[in-house]
């Protein structure tokens, strides 16, 4: 048998793994581990390799972003900001035709910019947007669509867990994945709002259940109160990523800041009690560890890829069938896309880029704006049915309190997830978008 085939039937049998229940980090060390055994004929072999894999994988100082930024997203979510974002924004578009989902996406993009965790934002966004929404008289698979929809902006716009995982995966620097997400990631926001607008005007029976709920002006916040809720908010924005683009700090001392000023906010505020902040750590803990052990996994299962020649095999054989660059980056996003209505975004980027990344450096391309693309086409799997993690979230979050169907939730994300789609198409064609910060 050879290693081409080892390696390409190890690929299936993840995938059938996986679907079956299998935990990612266990599949990806188990096949690739049986995969080195096979190729090379020797066990010591594949066990001094995955030896090897756990001490190279997370033994830099850089991998401290990981806990670090985690830590900050769960002790923000606890201070309150989401909902302060969410008051400040609904104050703004008050009076715009849809302006309770605008004023979701603006919030959901203030708040993608200090955890960058967007199943954090759907649950948020659920609690406290949702039942809003519902209130005025819109339309309960509307609500539950911009929620789902804009949560995508909490793995685009820096800080973002997945740019990081990426950026372990392909060698790239986290703080440049940072700077080249903040324009994709504002023309999604930017699209996401534009979609509610011409939906509230052209098609209202899709955004409200009757007619509109008249502005209550007797609500209206008054400019210091809002100016009040914004100073976290800022101060949280400038101490990450003011820190990373002016230099004075790299991505990883930028989540020790974050961090420090998200437990500053939280206790000034008295929203974090002893118990709650040993539930913080304990949480932060077990997606720390999650994330290392995935990352341990992917490492061993690259090095299997590259010693079976799988890579530099599927290069020629594209390059036989004529394929270009083109062809390749379109049938790398249509199998990304397609995996995430099964499979987790994680588990996407550690299955395909250890196969893809080779191909894409062969064809010259840029990694950082790869990582872009790659992120914008694993977050749609966020949205579509049957797997569609941000619509389990906000299912799971709601409760009792409010029934929608799985189906009308799914019908709801349609029109975020065919905009999505034409962003992606946008990014794809101009890759300088994602650049432009770059130079």
């Amino acid at each position: 048998m050879s290693s081409e085939i080892i390696a390409l039937g190890s690929l299936v049998l993840m995938l059938a793994l996986i679907y079956a229940g299998m935990h990612v980090a266990i599949t990806l060390g188990l096949l690739s581990f049986v995969g080195v055994w096979l190729i090379r004929g020797d066990m010591d072999i594949a066990a001094n390799l995955l030896a090897q894999a756990v001490s190279d994988s997370i033994a830099s100082h850089i991998f401290g972003v990981v806990p670090l930024f985690v830590l900050t997203g769960f002790l923000v979510a606890y201070a309150d900001v989401g909902k302060d974002a969410f008051e400040v924004a609904n104050q703004a578009f008050r009076r715009i035709r849809g302006g309770l989902g605008i004023a979701t996406v603006a919030a959901n993009a203030v708040f993608a910019a200090i955890t960058g965790i967007s199943i954090a934002s759907a649950a948020v966004f659920t609690r406290v947007a949702v039942p809003q929404m519902l209130r005025f008289g819109y339309q309960p698979r509307f609500a539950v669509g911009v929620v789902a929809g804009s949560s995508v902006l909490g793995m685009l716009i820096p800080p973002s867990l997945l740019m990081i995982l990426y950026g372990f995966l392909s060698d790239q620097s986290v703080g440049d994945l940072f700077t080249a997400g903040i324009v994709p990631g504002l023309i999604l926001a930017v699209a996401f709002a534009g979609v509610i607008l011409l939906m509230a005007w052209w098609r209202p029976g899709m955004v409200y259940v009757g007619e509109l709920q008249p502005v209550d002006d007797e609500a209206l916040m008054p400019l210091s109160e809002m100016l009040l809720k914004m100073l976290p908010i800022v101060l949280l924005i400038g101490s990450i990523l003011g820190g990373i683009y002016t230099g004075l700090f790299t991505a990883t001392e930028a989540g020790a800041v974050g961090a420090l000023v998200a437990l500053l906010i939280a206790l000034v505020r008295r929203k974090l009690t002893l118990r709650s902040f040993w539930g913080v750590l304990t949480e932060t803990g077990h997606v720390t560890v999650s994330v290392s052990f995935l990352i341990i996994c992917a490492n061993i299962y690259t090095r299997m890829l590259a010693m079976s020649g799988t890579p530099q095999a599927m290069l020629e054989w594209m390059g036989a069938a004529g394929l270009g660059v083109v062809a390749f980056l379109v049938i790398y996003v249509v199998v990304v896309v397609l995996l995430g209505t099964i499979i987790d975004s994680s588990s996407i980027l550690l299955i395909m880029l250890p196969l893809m990344l080779p191909i894409a450096q062969q064809f010259e391309l840029n990694l950082i704006w790869f990582g872009v693309i790659t992120v914008v086409a694993v977050e749609i799997g966020l949205l579509t049915p049957p797997f569609g993690l941000s619509i389990y979230v906000i299912k799971s979050t709601l409760g009792r309190t409010v029934d929608i169907p799985l189906g009308e939730m799914f019908r709801g994300t349609a029109p975020f997830t065919l905009t999505m789609l034409a962003v992606l198409a946008l990014l794809m064609a101009f890759p300088q978008l994602s650049l432009m910060l770059l130079k």
